[in-house]
C-alpha cells in the first residue's frame, strides 16, 4: 500500500517548457499531471508561438517577394524568422520528448535512437 501511495505522488515526466530560464538555459517542468496550471500555460504559450510564427512567415514572404524591399525590412524579417524558428524547434522538441514518453508508457518503446534538435540523442 505504501509503495502504491508513493507512486501516486511521484513525478513521472519532464516537460521542456516553451521559455528559457533567466540564464537562457532550457526550463523543465517536473510533473505527473499534464492538466496542471503550468502545463496549460505552456500549452497556451506554445500555441501562441506557433501562431506568431505563421504570421511572421506570411509577412516575411511579402517582404522577400518584393525586390524593392529595404534592407532593414529584409533584415528584420530574417531576425523575426530566426526567433520563430527557435520557438518552433523548442515546441517540436518538447512534444517529441512527450511522444517518446507516452510510447514508452504504453509499452511500445521505440527501437534504436531518435535525434532531438540540437544534435543530442535520445535512446530507448
Amino acid at each position: 500500500m505504501e509503495q502504491a501511495n508513493s507512486r501516486a505522488h511521484a513525478p513521472t515526466s519532464l516537460r521542456l517548457l516553451p521559455w528559457p530560464t533567466p540564464e537562457g538555459k532550457p526550463c523543465y517542468l517536473v510533473t505527473d499531471n499534464s492538466g496542471g496550471y503550468l502545463s496549460r500555460l505552456a500549452d497556451d504559450l506554445e500555441a501562441t508561438q506557433l501562431a506568431t510564427g505563421t504570421d511572421v512567415l506570411a509577412h516575411a514572404r511579402q517582404v522577400l517577394d518584393d525586390p524593392m524591399s529595404p534592407y532593414t525590412e529584409v533584415r528584420y524579417a530574417g531576425i523575426r524568422l530566426a526567433e520563430c524558428l527557435s520557438d518552433a524547434l523548442r515546441v517540436a522538441d518538447s512534444r517529441g520528448m512527450r511522444m517518446i514518453e507516452a510510447s514508452d508508457e504504453e509499452g511500445e518503446g521505440t527501437q534504436g535512437e531518435a535525434r532531438r534538435p540540437g544534435g543530442s540523442e535520445l535512446r530507448s
